[in-house]
């Protein structure tokens, strides 16, 4: 059993900095909510988690993002991207199939399966630029890659990286079109929340400011290293870090 707050802060160092890395966030809080007896993680806190990222990635392009006027052809492609991954997430979500995906056996394969294709993947030659590149086509197909970080394990972050780079997208476009699609996804995520905290009448605490608070400090910084690192080095080390991650969770599963 660990405090609250404590909790609430490791809780927060896993979604804002694994979220944006192509890692998988949602690996790393089933693992540590198998880890150690969690009683502050509900609802409430997985919304706040969840906004204090939404709220970094807001702020980080907040010129590209708020610049309507100028780029309102990104924001179309954005909500094109996105139906496939919203639509999908409400269906298992409707089902409660997603939950069933949520063990340790399903994230070892995923965590080492999809840590090989995105290192095949950043092998891919450059051909293309965001700004002139980036068409419907593109972003669907993208946005289909995204549907399967629905399983968790595959990483958001990554699975849609490796979907830009497949496509001959530099890194740092690759990482653009991810965060910029990450913005619906993860309103989409908080939006379904809600509608279970006022089937469940939950009420507001103090926790759930504090994790917004640190979520979104933790979710910014990581944006902002991430976008310097791609920029001068591969994904290899995460690609390491997912295969030492798979052979650890093999080990445990199966000796």
């Amino acid at each position: 059993m660990i405090s609250g707050f404590l909790e609430i802060f490791l809780l927060s160092i896993i979604q804002g900095v694994f979220e944006f890395l192509p890692i998988s966030s949602s690996a790393h809080l089933i693992l540590f909510s198998n880890i150690y007896e969690l009683n502050n993680q509900s609802i409430l806190i997985d919304i706040s988690l969840h906004l204090g990222s939404l709220l970094a990635i807001l702020f980080y392009f907040k010129k590209e993002i708020f610049d309507f006027k100028n780029n309102k052809n990104l924001f179309y492609k954005i909500a094109i991207g996105s139906i496939p991954i919203i639509i999908l997430g409400y269906i298992l979500y409707s089902l409660n199939i997603i939950h069933h995906l949520r063990n340790i056996k399903v994230i070892a394969w995923t965590t080492l399966f999809f840590g090989i294709l995105i290192y095949i993947s950043d092998k891919n030659k450059v051909l293309k630029k965001v700004e002139s590149d980036l068409n419907i086509k593109s972003i669907l197909i993208i946005g289909f890659f995204q549907m399967i970080a629905l399983i968790p394990g595959v990483s958001r972050s990554g699975i849609t990286i490796t979907a830009g780079r497949i496509l001959g997208f530099n890194r740092t476009d690759s990482a653009k079109i991810s965060f910029y699609l990450s913005i619906p996804a993860l309103a989409g995520a908080s939006l379904l929340s809600v509608k279970d905290i006022f089937q469940q009448n939950i009420e507001f605490n103090f926790l759930v400011l504090i994790g917004i608070i640190l979520s979104f400090t933790f979710s910014f910084l990581t944006i902002k290293f991430f976008m310097k690192f791609i920029r001068n080095f591969s994904l290899n080390i995460f690609v390491l870090y997912r295969i030492i991650l798979s052979l650890v969770l093999f080990y445990i599963i199966y000796y």
